[in-house]
């Protein structure tokens, strides 16, 4: 199927879920005084989608540039939420329908097998119940994800945790690291409200910055109009970063390895622009009035064969001290249970990202929901294994859908305590 039939057939399932939702709110809202303003609203509102829809394709076939504007993503997050809105309100009648069907044909076979004259309508009516209903329903996600992606996208949210290490050194007792994951350059389309996030760093005074990966969508210049902003973040021992699975996503001749190397070398120029240091499969150690941690940083690690596995924590490791308490970043938490936890290495703390939360979900105190469950083991929060620790951090960008519901984006705050040590911040 070529593109264009491809485009044809997904516009005329959308049609189709369009007319179908259409008449079964009809149902609800298209009765008495406010009929003809449903109609009016319902039409209008499809109207703009189909053309978002058309400005989107231009704005792809024409568009030279790797950064978005508000009114490109706020057309894409649009469109995506009103198709969800509609398609959830279709299965919803659809499950209707398909009862009444059932009930009917019962009814008409009965009355065939009773020798009474079946009804020429047999279809029992919709219930009003189940049709508002559906509505109600399907205006949760409608309201939600417009509420994502006009203000969730950037709702900054700091989440502290405390450690407590029988080996940490004393020195490090206070030791405030602050996490954030998963920038995303290319998604972004309001300095003013990025640059609101990175205050937010800076107030909680951090010891050290720990990005752990996903700078950009898939290229490299996609940073360009923020490395001015990320500058900003200060961190009384530094600045780190490692690479995540989009940041090799980048447009060079992946045949010519002096290609590779002039556009890596290009791309790593821009983190120390930032201030930021890089391991790529590298550690370096932070001390402190004599005593110190070894921070380890690995290059991508994922599970599954699209995610580049270029991450080695051997060579990473490479002159850490076996008594050392180490901190890893490692952009993928697959790559904790995967290769971590069994290295001769004893990590005491990973630093993770990569899943977003699914920018979708919901937590409360005791619990936590997103469809990231179903796809990754480890993916929203701390986790645990004797000593060792995990933390899966759900991003400070965005990425595909251009918002956020229910996880905001994330400023994590993690302070180090030792249970020989006093307080010396």
């Amino acid at each position: 199927m070529g593109r264009a039939a491809f485009i044809l057939f997904l516009a005329f399932i959308f049609i189709l879920i369009d007319v179908y939702t259409y008449y079964g709110m009809n149902g609800v809202f298209g009765q008495g005084r406010f009929s003809k303003l449903f109609k009016y609203l319902y039409w209008g509102i499809s109207a703009f989608t189909y053309f978002s829809v058309f400005q989107l394709l231009m704005y792809t076939v024409t568009s030279q540039t790797q950064h978005r504007s508000e009114f490109f993503n706020f057309m894409g997050g649009f469109i995506f939420t009103v198709f969800i809105t509609k398609l959830l309100f279709a299965i919803i009648m659809l499950l209707q329908d398909s009862g009444r069907v059932i009930v009917g044909a019962y009814q008409y076979v009965s009355n065939m097998m009773t020798n009474n004259a079946p009804s020429a309508v047999f279809l029992p009516e919709r219930r009003q119940f189940i049709t508002t209903l559906g509505t109600f329903i399907a205006g949760v996600p409608f309201f939600s994800m417009l509420y994502g992606i006009t203000k969730g996208k950037y709702q900054y949210t700091v989440e502290r945790v405390i450690l407590t290490f029988k080996d940490l050194p004393k020195t490090f007792d206070g030791f405030k690291l602050v996490q954030i994951s998963d920038i995303h350059a290319g998604s972004f389309d309001n300095k003013e409200k990025v640059m609101a996030g990175i205050q937010k760093i800076n107030e909680l005074n951090p010891d050290m910055v720990c990005f752990t990966g996903d700078l950009v969508n898939a290229q490299k210049e996609e940073i360009d109009p923020y490395i001015d902003i990320f500058r900003e973040i200060k961190a009384k021992y530094g600045k780190f970063a490692i690479l995540g699975n989009h940041d090799y996503y980048g447009d060079y001749n992946r045949n010519s390895a002096d290609a590779e190397k002039a556009y890596f070398d290009d791309f790593f120029l821009k983190y120390k622009e930032m201030g930021f240091d890089l391991l790529n499969n590298e550690n370096r150690l932070i001390s402190i009035n004599n005593e110190s941690i070894q921070l380890v940083g690995v290059e991508n690690w994922g599970a599954g064969r699209w995610f580049p596995k270029k991450g080695d924590l051997d060579i990473a490791t490479s002159g850490v001290a076996d008594d050392q308490f180490s901190i890893l970043m490692s952009h993928d938490p697959t790559h904790w249970d995967e290769k971590v936890l069994q290295h001769k290495k004893h990590i005491h703390l990973t630093l993770s990202g990569h899943t977003h939360g699914f920018q979708f979900g919901f937590q409360m105190p005791g619990f936590k929901w997103s469809p990231a469950q179903y796809r990754y083991k480890k993916w929203l929060g701390l986790y645990q294994d004797g000593e060792k620790y995990l933390y899966v951090n759900r991003g400070f960008g965005f990425l595909g859908f251009p918002g956020r519901v229910g996880m905001w984006p994330e400023i994590t705050l993690i302070e180090l305590r030792s249970e020989k040590g006093q307080h010396i911040l």
